[in-house]
């Protein structure tokens, strides 16, 4: 019989593995494969506006839900497609704990990856915005959710964001898991959605939102825009890249090492 999924030691050590190539990506794949993800993930919260466009009017937790059903296409594409997604990338911290590759590489990727997803975002605003993809309900809709955004104070958005890439990169976890692609839909489904549905902060899913919503004629700064950005980014790591990678490499790399020498 086939095996069907992996066991979770099996996805610490894929993940190392996985931490190792992305560490030796060149700078045009970061680039390219990280433009890719802004877009796919763009797309997802695109969706996500246009089916919860009216439904926040008739039920605000249902209306919620209706956008979040919707929103984790964007890392079934990033998972299956291919792509570099910033704050997946935050998991190659573990290969950094297994001292495969070093912080050095881990920054370099980051950083042409971030700067890539922030590109690919921004041209889904311009080709959205130019093509007249969203009016009425969803112009309302993008303005409301750009200006929430912004409007929360520092801490609020860097809790959320420790919360939002705990999720974020359980899924991609549970992905690595999955042998086959129905396996790996639903196991980028049901985090994001999750993620979603708390309100939790996604520094790529900002990229868009807030770009998109400011162009439509939300009342936010520039210098708002960069501080919900930059506070964001650092909640992200801390969930995706401290958090859970900490906790799965003492339960399943360094206990292993440990009872390996006893």
């Amino acid at each position: 019989m086939d095996k069907r999924m992996l066991t979770p030691g099996e996805v610490a050590n894929t993940t190392v593995n996985v931490g190792i190539k992305k560490a030796g990506l060149s700078t045009k794949n970061c680039m390219l494969l990280g433009i890719l993800a802004g877009l796919f993930i763009s797309f997802g919260g695109l969706g996500s506006i246009l089916i919860g466009q009216t439904m926040s009017n008739i039920d605000p937790g249902l209306g919620k839900f209706v956008g979040a059903i919707v929103f984790p296409v964007g890392l079934m594409l990033v998972v299956i497609c291919g792509a570099e997604l910033f704050t997946g990338n935050c998991l190659m911290t573990l290969a950094v704990m297994e001292k495969k590759i070093t912080m050095k590489q881990v920054f370099r990727n980051w950083t042409l990856v971030w700067i890539a997803n922030l590109i690919g975002s921004l041209l889904l605003v311009l080709l959205v915005f130019y093509s007249d993809t969203l009016g009425g309900d969803a112009v309302t809709k993008t303005i409301a959710i750009a200006e929430t955004k912004t409007g929360l104070t520092i801490t609020q958005a860097f809790l959320r964001a420790i919360m939002c890439n705990i999720l974020v990169v359980l899924g991609v976890w549970m992905a690595t898991a999955g042998q086959d692609i129905v396996s790996k839909i639903f196991a980028c489904w049901f985090p994001i959605m999750l993620f979603v549905l708390c309100g939790f902060e996604h520094s790529v899913a900002n990229m868009f939102f807030i770009p998109m919503g400011m162009m439509l004629g939300a009342k936010v700064t520039m210098g708002s825009l960069i501080t919900n950005l930059v506070v964001v980014t650092l909640g992200n790591i801390v969930g995706g890249a401290i958090v859970i990678p900490w906790l799965y490499h003492n339960s399943y790399l360094k206990s292993n090492k440990i009872k390996s020498t006893n």
